[in-house]
């Protein structure tokens, strides 16, 4: 949708989302899944994304937002033991700028021009299910699996450390990832034709998260949110880049 086309027809479009936006934040705040600043940046890196994409792009926020919700109260107690669980107050707006910022940025340019719309939100849902994928991993991997190996060098390390990977860690992030996908091809955010070269993107986005994780998360030199931005940012340029070849070649 380009929003200086039509203004009598977009407003009437977004109204609704704008409405759902809230009422999403508003209810991950009452469940203490997000403070109450991270509700409020999530609805307008919500709103952004709606403006680019159209209405039906909340769908894929809301199933990333299920996905975390839900994938983070999974073995909580296991996960307070070891010191990774949740902090009680939800999430800040820093990690859901992380998470959901590149796609926002991507669809952004949406609201001027339609040139390369479906590349770009190819890019826009890559980097939301990288962010799924990644986050499912995380959490899973914690509460189910006792020896995750470090991606670097593949010797063991402790339950939730930066850089360590699990097989089962790794499967949950690709379901995460295709049941991602699959909202975004529902919402008319991604074409069939670029649905696995999407997924492929996300999932090797992942990977690059690990290696960040291991890297420069662990000595200090890169803080959580700024690997897992860099990560979804990799996947979103992957896939625009890859479409673009294709299409212009």
């Amino acid at each position: 949708m380009n929003l200086f086309q039509s203004w009598q027809t977009a407003i009437p479009q977004l109204l609704p989302a704008v409405g759902l936006s809230v009422a999403l934040a508003f209810c991950a705040w009452g469940l203490r899944a997000v403070t109450a600043t991270a509700a409020l940046t999530g609805v307008v890196l919500t709103v952004v994304l709606c403006l680019g994409a159209g209405p039906t792009a909340l769908f894929p926020i809301l199933i990333v937002f299920l996905l975390t919700f839900v994938t983070t109260r999974v073995g909580h107690r296991r996960k307070e033991r070891i010191g990774t669980a949740e902090r009680r107050r939800g999430r800040g707006p820093l990690q859901i700028l992380a998470n959901v910022g590149v796609a926002a940025i991507c669809a952004a340019p949406l609201m001027f021009v339609s040139h390369g719309r479906y590349i770009l939100l190819a890019g826009a849902s890559a980097a939301l299910a990288e962010a799924a994928g990644d986050t499912v991993s995380s959490e899973l991997g914690q509460a189910f699996a006792s020896n995750p190996r470090l991606i670097t060098t593949w010797r063991r390390v402790a339950p939730g450390q930066n850089g360590g990977i699990t097989f089962i860690g790794t499967l949950f992030s690709f379901c995460a990832i295709i049941v991602t996908c699959t909202a975004c091809e529902w919402s008319n955010l991604l074409l069939d034709q670029f649905y696995w070269t999407v997924c492929a993107g996300a999932f090797f986005g992942t990977i690059v998260d690990s290696l960040l994780g291991a890297t420069l998360e662990r000595p200090g030199r890169l803080g959580n949110n700024g690997v897992n931005f860099t990560s979804t940012a990799f996947s979103a340029a992957l896939v625009i880049a890859t479409l673009f070849l294709q299409h212009w070649r």
